[in-house]
């Protein structure tokens, strides 16, 4: 049994990499940042898998299911278009300010174990095409979302790239904030599908995204304990302070926001929005995510943390799926 406190290590059979959620963390050993690449050439297929990491494909996948679920919970009748159109623009929004994330992070991602080996704190990328490739990746999907769907949509990708770049990310070294600013932005994706198909954003919308707010907090609270000195390392204020050995705050925090998300996921049902089969799949899944939350709670260890970590990238995907199920009004051209 882990001890209270106790953070895994990279290199334990506790850190092996985990492969869903919104960091997939590695098992490897800090890297220089000026470290070249080895003088043998690097071959097209591996600079191809290099350029799609930086997109953080897990985190997109999940980015894209948030954008499915608004512009399904918005639609009076399912417009494949309209749905193609979201997902294609938010793609490359949210690909872009990922890598455009790996490009201002650079210095600090060759000091931290599980971003070493990252393309370019390895030295497999260089940093202007980074940049190229971000820039490029973020206007073309603020110009498709104005272009195929309306201003509203394309506005808030934007929005939400600028503040994750321009505050979240340069927030992680000054203040332990940087978690609540970076929520926002998190949780921009289900109103984009919104209003890519109603154009605005009624009361609605706002109750799907307080959900994905919420969310964040139990996920992200979850990895920073587990890689808090990791980050101690690169200089980064997340909220589980290295110095806080009991974890008291961090998971008293956690449980408050995880109770907060599964009361807000009450929310549509009361609204209108979905039948009482969504209300009890939520209650369901509530308690199943605060019987984690509590266990983690009760032992505040690496490996409680991590069984929580997986434990919320099961719940989200499931409320979503229950929501989309479960509405009051049947959406024509649905499949289901």
């Amino acid at each position: 049994m882990k001890q209270s406190g106790e953070v895994i290590k990279p290199g334990t059979a506790a850190a092996s990499a985990i492969p869903i959620g919104l960091l997939g963390v590695p098992d490897v050993v800090a890297v220089p940042h000026s470290v070249a690449p080895t003088s043998r050439a690097v071959n097209r297929p591996s600079r191809v898998k290099d350029f799609i990491s930086l997109t953080k494909p897990e985190v997109l996948f999940l980015v894209l299911v948030a954008t499915g679920v608004g512009c399904v919970m918005a639609s009076k009748s399912l417009n494949l278009l309209t749905l193609m159109h979201a997902l294609i623009g938010t793609a490359l929004v949210a690909g872009g300010t990922a890598a455009l994330n790996h490009y201002i992070e650079r210095a600090s991602d060759s000091l931290m174990r599980r971003t070493a080996r990252r393309p370019l704190p390895s030295g497999r990328l260089n940093p202007n095409e980074v940049l190229t490739f971000g820039i490029g990746l973020s206007l073309a999907g603020t110009v498709y979302l104005a272009f195929t769907l309306n201003l509203l949509t394309g506005l808030i990708g934007l929005a939400a790239l600028l503040s994750y770049l321009l505050l979240y990310t340069p927030l992680k070294r000054r203040s332990r904030l940087c978690t609540l600013v970076g929520a926002f932005p998190g949780a921009a994706p289900v109103l984009m599908g919104w209003t890519a198909v109603q154009g605005d954003l009624g009361p609605e919308a706002w109750v799907l995204f307080a959900i994905l707010f919420l969310w964040q907090f139990p996920h992200f609270l979850a990895i920073g304990w587990m890689y808090r000195e990791d980050y101690t390392r690169a200089g980064m204020l997340m909220i589980p302070d290295v110095n806080e050995d009991s974890g008291r705050m961090t998971f008293s925090l956690i449980r408050r926001t995880a109770q907060a998300l599964v009361v807000v996921s009450f929310l549509p049902t009361l609204m209108g929005m979905t039948s009482g089969v969504y209300l009890c799949s939520a209650l369901l899944l509530g308690l199943g995510l605060l019987y984690v939350v509590n266990g983690a709670t009760s032992d505040r260890s690496g490996v409680a943390a991590k069984h929580l970590l997986h434990a919320t990238v099961i719940y989200l995907p499931l409320l979503f799926l229950f929501l989309v199920l479960c509405r009051t009004d049947v959406v024509a051209g649905w499949p289901l």
